[in-house]
């Protein structure tokens, strides 16, 4: 009895070692389950907080967009034209090669807020050229067009600035009011730029 009652024992003792082993096993199985239910939360969080913004960071983009795209008018204008000065070129490639893929984000932007990419009303965005400003530049050759190409720009460019500036100083979102600071920054600079080039055709 004694010998049956040891093996009984030992066989009870054998049955929860491997209960505990399964139960653990069984843990350590749910573990990358819990991992991926962790890290799929993540994207979700973080897409919330890049949705976050105000109406400040949405009339940015809305009306630096089409700002934005009359400034890539007027440099292919000029970049079609021939005996427009080196630097001048250089400045409009500039220009298009910065302000194309700002046009992108932007619009990127407002369709992850859920907001329209055209603003609707009569908005008057800072430093645009009219038609017949378009118009003159289309005609012009070159010295000529080059010098209406840098004031038409440089006014265009003041315009940018102050827009850039006023998201900085009133938007919420982060990615916006960067994005703010480093054209009002570029854009600066570029001034600086033309009106040197300005002075020396």
């Amino acid at each position: 009895m004694k010998r049956l009652t040891l093996i009984s024992a030992t066989a009870v003792a054998a049955t929860l070692a491997l209960a505990g082993c399964a139960s653990e096993t069984g843990s350590e199985s749910t573990m990358p389950g819990m991992d991926h239910g962790t890290a799929s939360a993540s994207p979700s969080a973080e897409s919330s907080a890049a949705a976050e913004h105000n109406s400040a960071d949405a009339m940015f983009a809305q009306m630096m967009i089409p700002h934005h795209e009359q400034a890539v008018e007027m440099s292919d204008m000029v970049l079609a034209k021939d005996g427009i000065d080196p630097s001048v070129t250089e400045l409009a490639e500039d220009i298009k090669s910065a302000q194309g893929p700002e046009i992108k984000t932007m619009t990127g932007w407002l369709n992850a807020w859920g907001e329209p990419v055209t603003m609707s009303g009569d908005h008057r965005m800072e430093g645009m050229m009219t038609e017949d400003d378009m118009a003159a530049l289309e005609a012009a050759q070159g010295t000529e067009a080059a010098r209406l190409f840098l004031t038409q720009m440089v006014k265009h460019h003041e315009g940018a600035v102050k827009m850039a500036q006023e998201e900085t100083a009133n938007g919420s979102n982060p990615d916006a009011v960067a994005q703010a600071e480093k054209m009002a920054k570029d854009q600066s600079g570029e001034i600086d730029k033309m009106k040197e080039l300005l002075a020396g055709l």
